[in-house]
């Protein structure tokens, strides 16, 4: 790509890697970078990273052999932002389902988060990455606590893509801990009920430090949201795509782009509203 697109261009987030299996050609329509409209980025996209198993299965692998390589898909999505602009990255990584996956899958999944942390941790913090996780952290184990705690500290005065990892998270165990934080408010005095709204109720939740997604992609070509940011997707567009996520790449953030850009946020008014008043990035 050119040396200036949207803005002046974050570095490379992630040097290339090794595991890359082949090299991709795809239609030039998908890998135009100059078909994005700057005027238009959303600022925060979220990710359901699906399809890790299934790509395995299909090459008669291990199911943990996808969790592998689908770190590759990682990389190049993290990259991707920095090189478009886009401010805030939510991958759905670990949810509280998936611990009652079998055993030997979770302890690799929580081997692969930790190897992977303490590979990645330096040169994240050198390209000015900020990292931040939400969840349940106390389900985690105390390794996994141990390096994601070193790795926000380390990278915790970063200005540049804010990475959000959502680990041991769900949705429905977000509302209802933010529903009992408020309660407790409410029960010591420091809060009334009439005073929740949107805003308030915003500040109980996981994600109270940033923006609402605009866009969520999900891979492998499931069509739900999975107990995933179900407060904050209320008005995001949703694109579903059937490339598995070890196979998802820059081409394919492209594209979800500018299917989002394809499409009239009207946020409950008409499109002469729309037109005559855009509304802007939730905030």
């Amino acid at each position: 790509m050119s040396d200036q697109f949207c803005q002046e261009p974050l570095p490379s987030i992630f040097v290339p890697s090794h595991t890359f299996r082949k090299k991709h050609t795809y239609h030039n329509s998908m890998s135009d970078l100059s078909a994005i409209d700057c005027t238009k980025l959303p600022k925060h996209i979220a990710i359901i990273m699906d399809g890790n198993g299934r790509w395995a299965k299909e090459r008669n692998e291990d199911r943990v052999y996808g969790h592998y390589e689908g770190v590759v898909s990682v990389r190049e999505i993290v990259n991707a932002c920095g090189e478009i602009g886009i401010e805030y990255l939510t991958l759905y990584a670990f949810s509280t389902e998936n611990w009652s996956r079998p055993k030997a899958e979770v302890d690799a999944l929580m081997e692969l988060l930790v190897n992977t942390l303490r590979k990645e941790i330096n040169e994240l913090h050198k390209n000015n990455v900020k990292l931040h996780v939400i969840g349940d952290m106390q389900s985690m184990p105390a390794i996994c606590r141990k390096e994601l705690s070193e790795a926000m500290d380390i990278t915790k005065d970063n200005t540049g893509v804010n990475l959000i990892l959502a680990l041991s998270y769900s949705s429905r165990w977000e509302i209802m801990e933010a529903a009992k934080k408020f309660a407790t408010d409410v029960a010591a005095g420091r809060q009334q009920t009439e005073n929740l709204d949107d805003t308030l109720f915003h500040t109980y939740l996981e994600t109270k430090k940033f923006p609402d997604p605009e866009l969520m992609i999900r891979t492998s070509g499931e069509h739900r949201i999975s107990n995933y940011l179900l407060y904050q997707l209320a008005y995001a567009e949703l694109y579903f795509t059937p490339v598995h996520w070890p196979d998802f790449r820059k081409p394919h953030f492209i594209e979800a782009i500018i299917n989002y850009q394809q499409r009239e946020r009207r946020f409950g008014k008409t499109s002469d509203q729309i037109q005559t008043n855009p509304p802007q990035h939730a905030e």
